[in-house]
């Protein structure tokens, strides 16, 4: 690896300990590490109240965009466990996926709702593509068609699914050849 390669940066994402995505960030932050935890609200409800509660849309991973000499560091960090690697290599996050997240977080958050504009059939199982709002161009699963204006499309994200809830008009199959 050469020097160029070392201080080139790219999204990762971390695996922490249960409950301490916070703290991590904190940390990382501290050390001048540029860091991304998604945060959603939303409200949770007790026998005697009802409060709103910021919590992870990811639990236990923060995503982190660091180079090769900061590794050692940022596995220092208390609450790190690991990086998300494949083959003792840690994962690249496309920087297209963070910005999907950030838009998806942001959506989740406005509740908006697109204009019903295909009217191509869908099945369940299928791949499709996102075509519209602030996941644009991702590919998922159709996995649940609520009504003829809702449904529910698995995203992958760092090796795990998150379930999106979509307008119809906000995607179109994809034709796999």
């Amino acid at each position: 690896m050469n020097e160029l390669e070392l201080l080139e940066r790219h999204w990762h994402a971390l695996y922490v300990r249960s409950r301490s995505e916070k703290k991590v960030l904190s940390q990382l932050e501290e050390m001048g590490i540029e860091a991304y935890l998604p945060l959603v609200t939303k409200i949770k409800k007790w026998s005697d109240r009802r409060k709103k509660i910021e919590e992870p849309l990811f639990k236990s991973y923060v995503f982190v965009r660091s180079n090769a000499k900061e590794y050692l560091p940022i596995l220092n960090v208390y609450g790190v466990m690991r990086f998300v690697s494949f083959e003792r290599q840690a994962v690249v996050v496309p920087d297209n996926q963070i910005v999907a997240i950030k838009r998806f977080v942001e959506d989740y958050e406005h509740g908006e709702e697109y204009k019903m504009q295909n009217t191509e059939e869908l099945k369940v199982g299928q791949k499709v593509r996102i075509i519209n709002g602030p996941m644009k161009d991702l590919v998922g699963k159709l996995e649940t068609i609520c009504n003829k204006r809702h449904l529910i499309v698995y995203i992958d994200v760092v090796g795990q699914y998150i379930p999106v809830h979509l307008s119809r008009a906000k995607v179109e199959p994809v034709i796999e050849s």
